[in-house]
């Protein structure tokens, strides 16, 4: 979360030459969730989310640092051959929402995530509809990279684009915590 006072996703000052890459400060940081877990948290399990404001509880710009719900992950997996450099439709819904990838290679993220959303799908002027999700993948083009999520506010289908739908907090991925609750179910 940044010291400065910054509302979030729509903020203009995000978009501005020389704004700071909170994204990759978010990815950097991914350690103190490594810690909450008391394990490693893998590059292709984590991610990032920033909800725009209609799917947000604060008004303060923060970044979400979680691990992909293993249904996002699967999907990721099963489809990441489909996708490339340019913002596309993914070929399936994640958590009943139409989201657009994005395939952005390299161990660190020095392309800001939020640049690529605003110049390169949404427009400045309506980036505040939208969410955004980074999530980290071990083989990209040959290497470690990224895939980025994008879903727009879509008031008819209940999409309030609220990209930490995609998370899952108790990481059960990694933890196998819920496992159990589904078998009781």
């Amino acid at each position: 979360m940044p010291l400065d006072k910054v509302s979030g996703i729509e903020n203009r000052g995000l978009y501005q030459r020389g704004a700071p890459n909170y994204f990759a400060a978010a990815w950097q940081a991914r350690a103190h969730t490594e810690q909450a877990l008391g394990q490693p948290l893998p590059r292709n399990v984590a991610s990032l989310a920033l909800n725009s404001p209609h799917g947000r509880s604060q008004h303060q710009l923060h970044i979400h640092v979680d691990c992909l719900r293993t249904d996002v992950l699967q999907a990721l997996d099963a489809h990441a051959g489909a996708l490339g450099p340019r913002w596309s439709p993914l070929p399936v819904l994640l958590r009943g929402h139409q989201y657009q990838a994005y395939l952005l290679p390299g161990a660190e993220m020095t392309a800001n995530p939020l640049n690529l959303l605003a110049y390169g799908l949404s427009g400045v002027g309506d980036v505040g509809q939208w969410s955004l999700v980074v999530a980290g993948r071990d083989d990209v083009q040959g290497g470690p990279g990224f895939i980025l999520l994008a879903t727009r506010v879509d008031a008819a289908s209940g999409n309030d684009a609220s990209g930490e739908e995609l998370q899952d907090h108790a990481c059960t991925v990694l933890t196998g915590a819920g496992a159990a609750l589904e078998r009781v179910r």
